[in-house]
């Protein structure tokens, strides 16, 4: 579908609202914090779940490391809202209807469900140091345990 992305290259910019409606860039991180990027299929659904309560639940520890956890979805901004408060999640959740950004990652691809081909989402995950590099770029990932690899791998950061 999209070209996956490589290690070693600058992160591509976006902008995207959150559950709250409040326009997030990534560029806004730059020279502050490392940001994991982690795009998932869908809201509410038991691995996207697990996956995002995993973050949550490890959100002291990567705040510590001066990491910024966001997921991105097709949802729309009250879907997230929703997903967020009914868990307690402190992920930031970005809305990406459109796939644009998702595209520009290289995580969509063609499903077929109930005989029909449909776009989704590949569960994948970006860590993106302080200076806007991308140092992973992980396709296909696992929702259960993922949060902790990622976290090691962000104490592996210097």
């Amino acid at each position: 579908m999209s070209t996956q992305l490589v290690t070693g290259i600058e992160a591509p910019h976006f902008e995207l609202p959150d559950s709250d409606m409040q326009t997030f860039s990534l560029i806004s991180q730059q020279g502050k914090r490392n940001v994991v990027l982690y795009f998932y299929p869908k809201d509410d659904t038991p691995g996207c779940t697990m996956e995002a309560n995993e973050f949550t639940a490890l959100e002291d520890e990567f705040s510590k490391l001066d990491t910024i956890v966001i997921g991105i979805s097709r949802d729309d901004c009250l879907s997230h809202a929703t997903f967020r408060d009914k868990y307690g999640l402190s992920v930031l959740l970005l809305s990406d209807p459109d796939a644009r950004i998702c595209k520009r990652y290289g995580v969509m691809y063609e499903k077929e469900a109930e005989g029909q081909k449909k776009l989704s989402i590949k569960r994948s995950t970006f860590v993106i140091d302080r200076s806007g590099k991308l140092r992973h770029a992980m396709y296909g990932v696992q929702a259960h345990g993922h949060a902790q690899e990622i976290l090691n791998l962000i104490k592996e950061l210097k």
